[in-house]
């Protein structure tokens, strides 16, 4: 048994002198050291020895396998110290070399927000904000838009309680800004809403708006007819033309859509205006009385207009984009074209 163990050794030692990695390592440690391992195997053989043999070979295995441990500590030491060296000459870096540095630029959606302000700013708006998590209370109840109205259903809203939701539109920041100003006021309210809407080339369920409003006396819908359409050949060109139909707002009254006249074939019809010649960018209207009356205000003495744009349905329009997604993809191919 003597030189049972002794050969073990010497194998062991042998083997550990051309070990390279740390796998190896452990199969190797658990085929001698371990519960079944070479050196139990051997010392299963101690009942065979005489009372006085028992302790000069139970000395010896203990010396033996405190040796191996030692050694395989050594072993695991060294593998680990070669690892780290091999990984910081792979990962080194050589600060002196010079490198050519990527200059950002701002999003498409950025640039186009920007300039949305800059005209409206130059008409004489201030710009407003207000909460992303927003009231029921100011998403729809003030805005006159009754309980049973479609854009209330749980399909196209994202309700965090009954009473507490994403707002859907900036519209809710008109009904707080009149709550803490008095007219007159001319604000434009930029910012994200939410809409359960599936994600394909012209919907998402995270988008930009952009709401106007103008409160005080006298106004028209001339009024408001002018301001959109000094918006239009700011943003499109002056000869872009535009027109107003006729629709339904529940917080404007009368209301309406307007359109542009193409951007691709200049009004002649095309598939991108499905051979209409126009396109849809914003709904606008005068201000329904009731919206007043909920924030405390005389829709005798007081009038507006409001309107509303989506900062994706302006972008997309201005660079001739046909995917909303490409917005929010984050490829550098795309926005680096900008």
């Amino acid at each position: 048994m003597r030189e049972d163990l002794i050969q073990l050794k010497e194998r062991t030692l042998e083997a550990l002198s051309n070990l390279q990695n740390m796998d190896e390592l452990n199969d190797l440690r658990v085929k001698i050291l371990g519960k079944k391992g070479e050196l139990t195997q051997v010392l299963r053989g101690m009942a065979k020895l005489t009372a006085e043999e028992r302790p000069v070979i139970g000395k010896l295995a203990n010396e033996i396998k405190d040796e191996l441990e030692s050694k395989f500590s050594e072993k695991m030491r060294l593998i680990k110290k070669a690892v780290q060296e091999q990984k910081m000459q792979q990962e080194f870096i050589d600060v002196t070399i010079p490198t050519k540095i990527s200059v950002g630029s701002k999003h498409p959606l950025t640039l186009v927000l920007d300039e949305i302000k800059e005209i409206f700013i130059g008409l004489g708006y201030e710009v407003a904000e207000g909460p992303e998590v927003e009231l029921d209370y100011y998403n729809f109840e003030a805005l006159n838009t009754p309980a049973d109205h479609p854009a209330r259903d749980v399909q196209d809203t994202f309700y965090i309680t009954e009473k507490i939701l994403l707002r859907t539109q900036t519209s809710p920041v008109q009904v707080r800004t009149m709550e803490k100003q008095s007219p007159p006021l001319k604000i434009i309210a930029p910012g994200r809403v939410y809409r359960s809407d599936s994600v394909d080339a012209t919907h998402s369920p995270m988008f930009h708006q952009v709401e106007g409003l103008t409160v005080g006396e006298g106004f028209t819908m001339g009024d408001l007819k002018g301001t959109l359409v000094k918006f239009v050949h700011e943003m499109f060109g002056r000869n872009r033309k535009a027109r107003f139909r006729p629709h339904f707002f529940p917080f404007t009254e009368p209301s309406a859509e307007m359109d542009i006249s193409c951007i691709a074939c200049e009004g002649k019809g095309c598939r991108v205006c499905s051979y209409t010649g126009w396109l849809e960018i914003l709904g606008c209207g005068m201000v329904h009385p009731n919206v007043f009356r909920n924030v405390g205000l005389d829709p005798e003495k007081v009038n507006g207009f409001a309107f509303g744009m989506g900062v994706e349905r302006i972008a997309m329009l201005k660079y001739g984009i046909n995917d909303m997604r490409l917005f929010f993809e984050n490829d550098l191919r795309f926005l680096r074209q900008f």
